[in-house]
């Protein structure tokens, strides 16, 4: 049933470490079925209830799955492995449009700002028991959210938008409880839920966000959890819209216990209007990162939410790493106050470079999705045959079965670089690695 890999182990935590390692070297592949309890416990020489517990582990950190009678098995896509090993090696001379970041033209030089920031610390060092939150940070940070509608809240600081909602799922749940996920959604998001030992329940996507229908019975279904993107969605650009954020507050409204997190990750190069759920719920939480806008190695994100949940994220900080860089804080609330990033203007050449590619690829028969953001969704038939098709015409993709769980096979283009001379023979390329394919949504 193995192959070449022998178990072992005496203690539940040896087993599972054991198991865990294998499956993070490849040892033990995606999908593998593991040896009965019973089975393994007398190749071990040991109590049944030992290995029990040692599967109990693995399901709670997202690494097996249990289906009764069928056994227990690695999960198709375990956390342990997480998905960033589906990815492209991309080779020399090929047009990597695969990465997901930004256009490092349309970032802020950053000298300057941390230079001040740091001739700051030097008049002032930070020293332990500082407030964690830099005041000037928190007065901007709230100004624009009041300005988009989020409602008032304690605020604090995590190193980015993926630590934020780790720390408000941790604050909240645990192991077993269901976490409401978009399908399409971003990679990072669908590996750290079952790592957390959390169960994701996928809801359909289109271009103005989260299904309604698809939400309800997520939510019906005992998901206490729910992560929306709010706009620039990871991988299909979607954007919430104000009818469509009514239509989601109603269904919340009926759920009042359950925790929601939104995600304005896409804050700074978006110009549609934001239409935030904040407030439906009894505990919630808004996350508006700076990564997208400003750089990625800027990890830094403010989090806004209701008192128990930011207090408990606090409090948890406070036994971690305590606080984010008030280097960092100082030098974000300079940019921000030297109006560094142009959002317009970064947004309006995302916005073209977006409508360019998904235009073109519609004259070739070809439907493709991107509202907002920095990435091109398109359906396909063959995930694996388009990418490798594409990788030999020269261009690298990234394979959609880093971002869903149930939804259709996609790949998702990254287009924050691609030029107005790419557009063109981009879009032919998809096209004959694609064929024509009829109109569709991504559900």
């Amino acid at each position: 049933m193995l192959g070449e890999y022998r178990i072992a182990g005496r203690r539940a935590a040896d087993i599972s470490a054991n198991i865990e390692r294998a499956v993070g070297e490849g040892a033990l592949e995606p999908g593998q079925p593991l040896p009965p309890m019973r089975e393994l416990a007398v190749t071990l020489g040991v109590n049944p209830n030992t290995v029990a517990a040692a599967y109990r582990t693995l399901r709670e950190r997202g690494v097996i799955e249990t289906h009764g009678r069928r056994g227990s098995r690695v999960r198709p896509k375990p956390a342990t492995t997480g998905r960033e090993k589906v990815r492209l090696d991309v080779p020399e001379g090929v047009r990597d449009l695969a990465d997901g970041n930004p256009d490092p033209a349309l970032l802020p030089p950053l000298a300057s700002a941390f230079a001040a920031a740091a001739a700051r610390a030097d008049r002032e060092p930070v020293l332990y028991g500082a407030d964690p939150v830099d005041p000037g940070l928190a007065r901007a940070a709230r100004a624009a959210l009041d300005a988009d509608g989020v409602p008032a809240g304690p605020l604090t600081v995590a190193s980015g938008s993926l630590d934020a909602v780790e720390r408000v799922l941790a604050a909240h749940l645990r192991p077993g409880d269901g976490v409401a996920v978009e399908d399409p959604g971003w990679g990072r998001t669908l590996d750290l839920v079952p790592a957390l030992g959390l169960r994701p329940v996928p809801v359909g996507v289109d271009d103005e966000g989260p299904l309604p229908d698809d939400l309800r019975a997520a939510l019906e279904g005992g998901a206490r959890a729910v992560l929306i993107t709010d706009r620039a969605q990871n991988p299909t650009g979607a954007s919430v819209t104000e009818a469509r954020a009514r239509a989601l507050r109603s269904v919340l409204a009926d759920h009042p216990g359950v925790l929601l997190i939104e995600d304005d990750h896409g804050h700074g190069i978006v110009d549609l209007p934001l239409s935030p759920l904040a407030g439906v719920t009894r505990h919630w939480a808004f996350v508006r990162s700076v990564a997208k806008a400003y750089g990625p190695d800027l990890r830094l994100a403010v989090l806004t939410g209701d008192e128990v949940t930011v207090d408990r994220v606090r409090g948890r900080q406070r036994l971690g790493p305590g606080w984010v860089s008030l280097l960092v804080q100082r030098a974000v609330v300079l940019l921000w106050g030297d109006g560094a990033v142009d959002g317009t203007a970064v947004a309006s050449a995302y916005r073209e470079r977006r409508e360019a590619l998904i235009a073109a690829l519609a004259e070739r028969g070809v439907a493709a999705h991107g509202r907002s953001g920095m990435n091109v969704w398109v359906p396909v038939p063959d995930e694996t045959g388009v990418v490798a098709r594409l990788l030999h015409a020269g261009w690298a993709v990234s394979p959609g079965a880093r971002f869903r769980l149930s939804a259709g096979p996609g790949i998702r283009i990254t287009v924050s670089t691609l030029t107005e001379q790419e557009t063109g023979p981009l879009a032919d390329a998809v096209a004959a690695a694609v064929g024509p394919v009829s109109s569709r949504t991504y559900v």
